[in-house]
């Protein structure tokens, strides 16, 4: 655990305190952040490949990286993605440089023991405005590019914002007064959040989660009307078909530095993203 938790803390503080910053205009910063992230894969013996795309006549680059499952092909490939651009003038700590943070700790996990299935661990540039929720995100790109080559999907999740937590009474928000009545008002849990479509794919993590770890976890499937339950990478995949949901400490609901300069490094529980990133790892290896 005490490993887990110096290398998530590693990542955060350079993506978010020494690059700083990751907006689509400061392209040299995303790049500087895709090598990391290539290094990173690299680090664990991975064979990291860039996906190259354009928007506003600058290039991005999604990087992935795929490590073969224990179990048959026909269970499908599982999709892990994190988007590491910001929006403009923050460091993007939470969002989400603890997204990538994770997703290199289990890309790292499996690459000792692989998983029963074939996992693609991917980090997405440009979720954020201006193209968020649009056919320009890295997200759909990639999405697009597993259709179009007829992957067939166990389902995706999307590491969306994993480090901030308070046990305050009342530090918990919702978009809706009756979410009170079943869900907490300690910002203490983490959740995992789907469409109605990918309830099955959520709830089978969420039970294995659950079997394996002492860390509190809700989950919700609900439709997009409801604000915030589309709101990252998972979207993408749902254009498309696949089951997909995200894991999140609920964003602007809880962490009152979203989407500001006050998204920093200092501000996040890295032995609680431990015990996350750790009891994942477990859970998906019990699917």
């Amino acid at each position: 655990m005490d490993q887990v938790e110096s290398n998530l803390r590693e990542t955060v503080v350079y993506l978010s305190g020494v690059i700083g910053a990751r907006s689509y205009r400061q392209t040299e910063n995303l790049l500087r952040s895709a090598e990391y992230i290539e290094h990173g894969f690299s680090s664990c013996g991975y064979g990291p490949r860039r996906q190259t795309f354009t928007y506003g006549g600058n290039t991005y680059y999604n990087v992935f990286a795929e490590v073969r499952g224990t179990g048959a092909p026909r269970d499908g490939l599982l999709v892990i993605g994190a988007h590491y651009d910001t929006v403009a003038g923050s460091p993007g700590a939470d969002d989400n440089a603890s997204g990538v943070a994770g997703l290199l700790e289990l890309a790292r996990l499996a690459s000792e023991k692989p998983l029963k299935r074939t996992v693609r661990f991917v980090a997405f540039s440009l979720e954020e405005p201006p193209v968020f929720m649009t056919s320009r995100m890295g997200s759909h790109v990639h999405a697009k590019g597993l259709r179009d080559e007829g992957a067939v999907l166990f389902g995706m999740i999307s590491l969306e914002m994993l480090g901030y937590y308070r046990s305050e009474k009342g530090s918990q928000l919702y978009p809706s007064s009756l979410f009170r009545l079943f869900y907490p008002d300690r910002g203490d849990f983490i959740s995992f959040v789907g469409n109605l479509s990918s309830r099955a794919l959520t709830l089978a993590v969420t039970k294995a989660f659950k079997e394996c770890c002492a860390m509190p976890v809700e989950s919700l499937n609900a439709p997009s009307l409801i604000p915030g339950v589309d709101f990252s990478d998972h979207r993408s995949f749902w254009k498309f078909g696949y089951p997909a949901f995200m894991i999140t400490d609920t964003a602007f609901y809880r962490n009152p530095n979203y989407h500001s300069s006050g998204d920093t490094p200092e501000t996040l529980d890295y032995k609680k993203m431990a015990e996350l990133i750790t009891g994942l790892y477990k859970a998906l290896a019990g699917i």
